[in-house]
C-alpha cells in the first residue's frame, strides 16, 4: 500500500500558510492514497506557529514540528523526512507559488513504476506561469544546465520547488545543506544512484514577488553554482 508523505518547510508564512494547507487537503482527498501532512516551522516569528497548531487540532494528518531557531530548507526536509511514514515524499513550499493539484502529474510515473523521483518543471508542459523576473529565469535556466553538465541529466529546472521522490531514494543518501542548497545538492546525489529513473512534469507556477513575501534572492544563485560545483566534484557523498 503507498502513502504519500507531505513535507511543508515553514518560515514566517501567516499569510499564506493556512491556504496552503487547506488546498493540500482538498487535493489529497481527491488522490485516493493514504497520506500524511508533515509542517517544519522553521523558527518563524510571526503568528505561523499558533495558526498550524490551530490546524493540527483540526486535521488528524497533520503533523506539526518546529525548530527553535531558523535553519533553513534543507533543515525542514531532514526533520520533515526524520518523520514521515509514507513510501513516498514530496516538498511543498509554504507559500502559493506551487498547486498542489499538480500532485497527481507528479504521482502517475511513480504509482505506474516508471519513476523513483519526479521533478515538476516550471519551463515544460501548459500550465499556467506568472510572468515574472527576467534575470531570475536565465538565472534558472543557467543553474540548471551547470547542473545537468555534472549529473549528465536533461533536467529543463533543476531548482523547481516540487521534487516528488520514493523515501528509500532519499534515505540512501546523506543531506548537509540547510537551506536553499539543498536543490543542487539533492540532485547531484540522486544522480549517482546506480538504475535511478527521474522523470520531469510540466507544472503550474504561480511566483511571488519580494513584496508578496518571496525569499530567495541573488546570493542563493552564488550559493547554487558552489553547491553545483561542492557536490559534483569535491563532496560526492
Amino acid at each position: 500500500m503507498e502513502k504519500l508523505s507531505v513535507i511543508i518547510p515553514c518560515y514566517n508564512e501567516e499569510n499564506f500558510v493556512s491556504r496552503v494547507i487547506e488546498k493540500v487537503l482538498k487535493t489529497l482527498a481527491g488522490l485516493h492514497i493514504e497520506n500524511e501532512i508533515i509542517v517544519v516551522d522553521d523558527g518563524s516569528t510571526d503568528s505561523t506557529p499558533a495558526i498550524l497548531e490551530s490546524l493540527r487540532t483540526l486535521h488528524n494528518n497533520i503533523i506539526f514540528c518546529r525548530h527553535e531557531k531558523n535553519a533553513g530548507k534543507g533543515a525542514c526536509v531532514k526533520t520533515g523526512l526524520s518523520k514521515a511514514s509514507g513510501t513516498i515524499v514530496v516538498i511543498q513550499d509554504a507559500d502559493l507559488e506551487y498547486d498542489p493539484n499538480d500532485y497527481v502529474k507528479l504521482l502517475q510515473p511513480i504509482l505506474d513504476g516508471h519513476a523513483d523521483v519526479v521533478y515538476g518543471s516550471r519551463f515544460a508542459g501548459s500550465g499556467p506561469h506568472r510572468v515574472l523576473f527576467y534575470f531570475h529565469t536565465i538565472g534558472n535556466k543557467f543553474l540548471t544546465r551547470l547542473s545537468n553538465l555534472f549529473t549528465q541529466l536533461n533536467l529543463t529546472d533543476m531548482e523547481t520547488g516540487y521534487k516528488m521522490f520514493r523515501t528509500e531514494v532519499l534515505r540512501q543518501i546523506t543531506l548537509k545543506e540547510k537551506r536553499f542548497g539543498f536543490e543542487p545538492e539533492v540532485t547531484a546525489k540522486i544522480s549517482r544512484i546506480k538504475k535511478i529513473r527521474i522523470y520531469e512534469t510540466g507544472i503550474a507556477y504561480y511566483g511571488r514577488t519580494y513584496n508578496d513575501g518571496k525569499k530567495i534572492n541573488w546570493k542563493d544563485g552564488f550559493k547554487a553554482i558552489y553547491c553545483i560545483l561542492k557536490y559534483n566534484l569535491f563532496s560526492r557523498k
